[in-house]
């Protein structure tokens, strides 16, 4: 769910044209060859003339982004934190269910205007809603009154698990009536989905 384009790049002798993805920790593309290069392992990242040069230890490609290009270098060379890329603020009434990270409650705990962990707060901006398999779906219901007409709701479930898969989470989500909208990687073991509800029904 990150940048798409279509472009032509050249990488090892080869060209070709395709569809790049600019994702929150790589980059990939697919055309006659493919690429997946992980931003961690970028050793040069230059945009010159409305073209990306990516450099790293075995390998380079340069891609034809146009004036994309310097947009690209500077996600790739200035990250988000996980915590900007949450939507996470001050001001804003944050309330977690069930999720067992200390740091990030501590983040939480310390960045917003009120913030809970042991009931959900009326109004909420922001829900981040913890679940270790596909049982736990069963409460998305329960959150959504707690949740502000144009708040969003995060629920935040373990990678490659056969106790919960993302088409698990998806249907959940969209059972309840809201709409996916982003994919975040909260940690090395979570990722995070973003449900809002429809414009219609805010």
């Amino acid at each position: 769910m990150g940048s798409e384009l279509t472009c032509t790049v050249r990488s090892a002798g080869k060209t070709s044209q395709g569809k790049a993805l600019l994702e929150t920790s790589e980059i990939i593309f697919r055309g006659d060859f493919r690429l997946k290069i992980p931003f961690a392992s970028l050793k040069s990242v230059v945009a010159r003339d409305g073209e990306l040069h990516l450099k790293w230890d075995d390998g380079s490609a340069v891609l034809e982004l146009g004036n994309r290009a310097a947009k690209w270098a500077d996600k790739i060379l200035h990250p988000k934190s996980v915590t900007e890329k949450l939507g996470i603020k001050p001001g804003l009434t944050i309330s977690a269910v069930a999720i067992n990270a200390a740091d990030f409650i501590r983040d939480l705990r310390g960045s917003t205007k009120k913030f809970s962990n042991t009931k959900l707060l009326k109004d909420s901006d922001l829900i981040f809603f913890g679940a270790s398999e596909s049982a736990d779906l069963a409460q998305v219901d329960e959150l959504l009154p707690a949740l502000k007409a144009d708040g969003a709701l995060w629920i935040v479930y373990p990678k490659s698990k056969q106790e919960i898969r993302e088409i698990d989470v998806l249907s959940a989500g969209r059972a309840a009536g809201l709409t996916d909208i982003k994919v975040v990687k909260f940690s090395d073991s979570h990722t995070a989905l973003k449900f809002v509800r429809p414009k219609d029904k805010r």
